[in-house]
């Protein structure tokens, strides 16, 4: 670790921004270890790691598009679709996990693509626009759903009980070590995207200054097309991968998502001082976020706090990132 010295000394605001992330958790690791005895087990690590997997895969789609300059304010809505969707297909249709797996993403990559002709079709700013289809999303889920949770034996409205059943081995997509797995093997793959390939440069090149990316040749509309199909995909996979996990679907499961994810990505601007959305970044944003609920509730915080100190960082890695921007 090196920070910036000058005739003054260490310019300490930049060395908070590089490493204050990685500072914090550290921090964070050593306090709720002493302040609770099983803290720094194995069992409650790995259930952390956990805990983040959806957060992650949902953040990693996020980042996408923050890559190019856009924000898709509807991927909690899209996760949430795909949560319903796939436990519909198993209790409702009967059909194999295969089936049922290709159906959501292709439900998942319609949305992207929805959202790709709207966002580079119109000059709405993205957040808008992303917010007007995270309503109508949202409101499908719940209309195709009737408001109801979809779980084995339910009563259909015939009166009689769904006929299918959730296969065991997708319910062991949602237990570790394969919810973690999967958390990795998305994280890697981005890191891969946007870090060393020519498509990731471009991304980020867009995401700087599109105007200068589109005179340099780069077709900017084609590739932010494919960051909102692509986040909207990774949507999908967290909210099938939240269905594996609690074997029922919700109405609006993928919801509290949304907050955690944009937290996550806007975290993992600062750190190792990136100053732009990257997988790595996002990985720890979301590992920020579940230490301090894990230990929070492990020192019988109650839940309803939560929202304020996740509320409190967010606002905090939006400061320092925006401040950093500006300086």
């Amino acid at each position: 670790m090196t920070a910036k010295v000058s005739k003054k000394g260490i310019n300490w605001f930049d060395f908070l921004y590089k490493y204050g992330t990685l500072i914090t958790i550290v921090i964070l690791i050593v306090f709720f270890g002493v302040a609770t005895d099983n803290f720094l087990t194995s069992n409650n690590i790995t259930s952390i790691l956990r805990s983040i997997s959806i957060t992650t895969i949902i953040a990693i789609g996020l980042t996408l598009s923050l890559a190019v300059g856009g924000f898709d304010l509807s991927v909690g809505s899209t996760a949430s679709l795909a949560n319903a969707v796939v436990i519909s297909m198993f209790v409702w249709h009967s059909q194999n996990m295969l089936v049922s797996i290709l159906v959501v993403l292709v439900l998942c990559a319609l949305v992207g693509i929805i959202n790709g002709f709207l966002v580079t079709s119109f000059k709405i700013q993205d957040m808008l626009m992303t917010l007007a289809t995270m309503f109508v999303i949202q409101g499908v889920a719940q209309t195709y759903t009737r408001g109801a949770t979809i779980s084995q034996n339910m009563i259909m409205p015939s009166g009689d009980y769904a006929p299918g059943s959730i296969p065991a081995l997708f319910g062991q997509l949602g237990k570790a070590p394969w919810i973690i797995i999967i958390m990795f093997v998305a994280v890697i793959l981005v890191h891969l995207l946007l870090t060393h390939t020519k498509y990731g440069r471009y991304m980020y090149m867009i995401g700087g200054n599109s105007e200068a990316a589109k005179l340099s040749g780069i077709p900017v509309r084609k590739y932010r097309f494919i960051a909102y199909v692509l986040a909207a995909l990774f949507a999908g996979i967290g909210g099938m991968i939240l269905a594996a996990r609690v074997m029922t679907a919700e109405v609006n499961a993928g919801a509290p998502y949304l907050m955690d994810a944009v937290a996550a990505a806007f975290i993992g601007f600062s750190v190792l001082g990136s100053g732009k959305p990257n997988a790595f970044g996002t990985f720890v944003g979301a590992v920020l976020i579940g230490i301090l609920s894990n230990g929070l509730i492990m020192m019988s915080v109650p839940y309803f706090a939560m929202d304020i100190v996740k509320g409190a960082v967010l606002a905090l890695a939006l400061g320092i990132t925006y401040y950093k921007r500006k300086h």
